[in-house]
């Protein structure tokens, strides 16, 4: 299960890095809340 949330940890930022995309666009493409984006990219990537 943990490999699973740093994969999507992965994931989301490189998406938002290289494609620019804000939090709302990113929950939209993956199908989450805005809220577990930031949660996700802040935290489980080790900047919150």
């Amino acid at each position: 299960m943990r490999e699973q949330a740093a994969d999507r940890a992965v994931l989301l930022g490189e998406y938002i890095i290289e494609s620019g995309a804000t939090v709302r666009a990113a929950a939209k493409v993956f199908k989450i809340s805005k809220s577990t984006v930031h949660t996700v990219v802040t935290i489980r990537n080790g900047l919150g």
